[in-house]
């Protein structure tokens, strides 16, 4: 790998009260959005002196964020059970449907936008359209939670990662599984298709990277660079390196051209949880257990590689790996294959200043059809579904920084207020029940077809030659 210069430190961001999970970056390379386990989703702006979002409304713990690749709308999944659609912009509208019966642990848009991905501790993955939420179907097989579930670039494959020790490959068209690989020793906390569709990256919790091709499902690279689990990875659009973050609070790109850990940032003082390069692979941000929000110029020489791991293939010979001629032995660290860099000690600072943040809280959550119902006074505003209020987040922040002022608050009756969240908690219910209804009728179905299918083949057996 070339490079012009070193990965430098961009942006630095603070306001979260508890450690970041999740980052991905807007398409649009305006907003980055973070979910974290204070239950809150924090939009941050690139454009100086803006103040970031804090939408508050899921009752627990963010485990995943997603952007749509239009930009339009941030998904977050959270340990509450349900999924949230936002509009990332100060109003804050929002729906909620209730998307598995246990914790979902991660979310995804499909490239087109239409369908969403999400994985949950009931062990299952389940795809919806975004349009209405509407439930599609569930992949089932699984036999532990299910830590993250990725579309394929084209949407036909879904690769899924569990406790259970597994990574699983699905076909969206038959929604069955076509490969299972088995990890000997941790699981896999997370998976990343390679921008080629051919290969899968696997990051483990015994601190090893993996790359396999899925075309023959042969290991093509092998790392032991981190000492602790991995917690993230990401590909870098060119397909030509991959960023990962760890537990022993390091970032580490990788340049999979000559099969190598590159560098080893140290900018996180805790765990750091997951990674996203920007779309043009420009940028890439990371989030930690420190509750900080980091974004990194890569400073990446473009190369053109049409065959990117080609000379890196490998063969698996029982449970010995042949490591490649630049990765570390087992019995060695990467530090010393791989440049060290800490910004925040280093002479450069290119970091600008935070700014404050606005909360944002709901006060009314309307489903879709509400929304399209017509008002009063031509044109029809927006749906009045949150109201906010500014609030000092940051000690050094200053009323110089102010550009956006309050806004009102939307009054409303004690009992109007009492009877919705009544209905909302009721509708919870029925959504609940309606999922587990829809559970135990794809159980039935299946049941019935192996009946038939039993049936048919007794008919058969037993029918006279003629």
């Amino acid at each position: 790998m070339t490079s012009v210069e070193d990965p430098t430190l961009e942006r630095h961001f603070k306001g979260h009260k508890d450690t970041v999970t999740s980052v991905a970056f807007n398409p649009n390379m305006k907003q980055l959005a973070t979910g974290s386990m204070d239950s809150s989703l924090m939009i941050w702006h690139f454009k100086p002196q803006s103040r970031a979002y804090r939408f508050v409304g899921h009752k627990d713990a963010i485990y995943s964020v997603d952007f749509s690749p239009s930009g339009h709308l941030v998904a977050s999944a959270s340990r509450d059970k349900t999924v949230r659609l936002w509009i990332p912009s100060i109003k804050g509208e929002s729906t909620v449907f209730k998307a598995h019966t246990a914790s979902v642990r991660h979310v995804q848009f499909s490239l087109d936008g239409q369908s969403l991905l999400t994985a949950s501790d009931d062990k299952t993955i389940k795809v919806w359209m975004v349009h209405r939420q509407k439930y599609q179907f569930t992949l089932s097989g699984h036999t532990n939670w299910v830590r993250c579930a990725k579309f394929s670039p084209d949407s036909r494959l879904i690769a899924s990662s569990s406790d259970d020790k597994t990574v699983k490959l699905w076909d969206r068209l038959s929604k069955g599984c076509i490969h299972t690989f088995h990890e000997q020793n941790g699981f896999a906390s997370t998976v990343a298709f390679h921008p080629d569709g051919n290969c899968i990256g696997i990051g483990t919790t015994d601190s090893s990277i993996k790359i396999w091709d899925i075309r023959v499902n042969r290991l093509l690279q092998y790392y032991q660079a981190h000492s602790n689990s991995v917690n993230g990875i990401c590909f870098h659009s060119s397909g030509n390196y991959l960023l990962s973050a760890s537990s022993d609070n390091t970032l580490k790109i990788f340049d999979l051209i000559e099969g190598r850990p590159y560098y080893t940032l140290h900018g996180h003082k805790a765990a750091a949880m997951d990674v996203d390069f920007s779309p043009s692979g420009d940028f890439f941000a990371s989030v930690g257990a420190d509750e900080q929000v980091l974004v990194w110029k890569t400073n990446f020489d473009s190369i053109d590689s049409n065959e990117v791991l080609k000379n890196n293939i490998r063969s698996q010979v029982g449970s010995s790996i042949p490591y490649h001629k630049h990765d570390p032995p087992p019995s060695s660290t990467s530090h010393s294959y791989a440049h060290e860099l800490n910004p925040l000690k280093g002479p450069r600072d290119n970091m600008q200043p935070n700014p404050g943040v606005i909360n944002i809280a709901p006060q009314l959550f309307h489903s879709p059809q509400q929304q399209r119902q017509p008002s009063p006074s031509p044109p029809p505003p927006p749906p009045p579904l949150l109201h906010s209020h500014t609030e000092r987040e940051d000690p050094s922040y200053h009323d110089s920084t102010r550009h956006t002022a309050p806004l009102e608050p939307l009054s409303m009756p004690p009992q109007l207020a009492n009877a919705l969240e009544h209905i909302v908690s009721q509708l919870d219910i029925l959504t609940q029940t309606v999922s587990i209804l829809e559970q135990r009728l794809t159980m039935t179905e299946n049941k019935l077809k192996e009946c038939i299918d039993n049936q048919q083949r007794i008919t058969l057996q037993i029918q006279p030659d003629t």
